[in-house]
């Protein structure tokens, strides 16, 4: 808890205390600690003077700022409507019979997380997956069970 309380106001010194400065400072916190906890956000309500629901809203309403603690290896994969008719559940399936988990899971080891997310801006290869902040395109089962290896070994 002191550390994020430290890392906290770390970042409001960087970016500012006003409301427009919530954002990275929610996004600093994520890099640093993989995920928001309850104590980070009202360290953050605290220190802007912000209302610890409007902190939670924001960092509930953006996809990329998890609110759970996340597994080592976080993929998310585009559900858009391309990526749907490109794919996307064959690739959602490979996944999850890999790796044992559903969407929103998180495997018993920590090491991975499954989510689905909107766009990830690559729809013209679809399908598209993301795993933290590595972007895989074009995907087939084959590929991912591929990739997936790759990182089982990491």
């Amino acid at each position: 808890m002191h550390q994020t309380t430290e890392l906290v106001h770390e970042l409001a010194e960087k970016y500012g205390r006003s409301r427009e400065n919530l954002l990275p400072i929610l996004q600093g916190v994520v890099e640093k600690e993989r995920y928001l906890s309850e104590g980070s956000m009202i360290n953050i309500a605290r220190e802007l003077d912000l209302s610890a629901a409007e902190v939670y809203g924001t960092a509930t309403f953006y996809s990329f700022l998890e609110y759970k603690k996340m597994g080592q290896f976080v993929i998310r994969v585009c559900k858009t409507i391309t990526c749907s008719m490109k794919g996307k559940n064959q690739i959602l399936l490979t996944i999850q019979d890999m790796l044992k988990i559903g969407v929103g899971e998180t495997t018993q080891d920590k090491k991975f997380s499954l989510l689905e997310t909107n766009c990830l801006g690559w729809c013209h290869k679809a399908p598209a997956m993301l795993i933290n902040d590595e972007i895989y395109t074009e995907l087939t089962p084959e590929k991912v069970r591929e990739i997936l290896s790759d990182y089982m070994k990491k």
